[in-house]
């Protein structure tokens, strides 16, 4: 993995949580970056998005090969199948045991090359991109309150405060087949790319994550910001964030394209 990029990361576990459910991990060498929210409980939440986030490396650098060109639909599959795989993995491991029953993670990937961003998740942790001064989301959330908003039975706003809130579809080491969403997105150089918790949708809206990816430069400084403000708006759950920024044009101004305005 030849290409260079910044990335930073930061985890709270807010103002409410007693412990810190959600992980992450970067892999330069990989191009790959993890977010993970535990499901099923403090102990077993946190320990599940530890597997996650741990695991998903070994496994996918085990198909190195196939990864290394995102063309085609053999990452597509390889991914998956390495989710299906950890997802299993967790639940064989989990069902059945005292105080485990249950036990999952959300998860959210990114996988960077110079030109392609392979983007895999399962359950509402997010990926969105962020280029010249515009916020994209790149997942839809696998959860009940999705479900409601996609059948016209509540609004986008009634989602944030809905009582099914974190209620999830999909997840690492769910029973049954787990289904993983992946997908091929093209990037250019410049691009930022961000993965989170809901601990951060929950407190900031899309308008108000935009401000701050196009505000700070440095991904640190974007990660402090993020979790700064979530934690300013309530901070009711645990919150993890990271950003990967894509090197610019060689000459080019880097901060001073994020920082604009959207395109007129």
């Amino acid at each position: 993995m030849s290409l260079s990029v910044a990335h930073a990361g930061l985890s709270h576990r807010g103002l409410v949580r007693q412990e810190n459910e959600d992980n992450w991990s970067a892999h330069p060498e990989l191009g790959l970056y993890i977010v993970s929210d535990g499901l099923g409980g403090e102990l077993s939440g946190a320990l599940a998005s530890k597997i996650v986030v741990e695991a998903l490396p070994e496994m996918l650098g085990a198909r190195a090969d196939v990864l290394a060109d995102l063309s085609g639909g053999r990452a597509l599959r390889a991914v998956k199948e390495a989710l299906t795989e950890l997802s299993a993995q967790v639940f064989a491991q989990t069902h059945g045991e005292p105080g485990l029953e249950g036990m999952g993670a959300t998860v959210v990937l990114a996988l960077v090359r110079p030109q392609k961003a392979l983007i895999a998740h399962m359950g509402d942790s997010r990926a969105y991109l962020f280029r010249q001064g515009r916020l994209k989301p790149l997942t839809k959330d696998h959860s009940v309150v999705q479900l409601l908003v996609e059948a016209g039975e509540i609004s986008g706003e009634e989602a944030v405060r809905h009582p099914a809130r974190g209620q999830v579809t999909r997840s690492v080491g769910m029973e049954g087949e787990p289904l993983p969403e992946a997908k091929v997105v093209a990037v250019r150089p410049g691009d930022r790319l961000l993965l989170c918790t809901d601990g951060l949708t929950g407190m900031l809206n899309d308008e108000e994550i935009q401000r701050v990816l196009g505000r700070e430069a440095q991904p640190q400084a974007v990660c402090e910001a993020l979790v700064q403000t979530a934690l300013s708006n309530g901070g009711r759950d645990n919150v993890t964030v990271v950003v990967v920024d894509l090197p610019p044009h060689p000459g080019g101004n880097q901060s001073a394209r994020r920082r604009q305005g959207p395109p007129k």
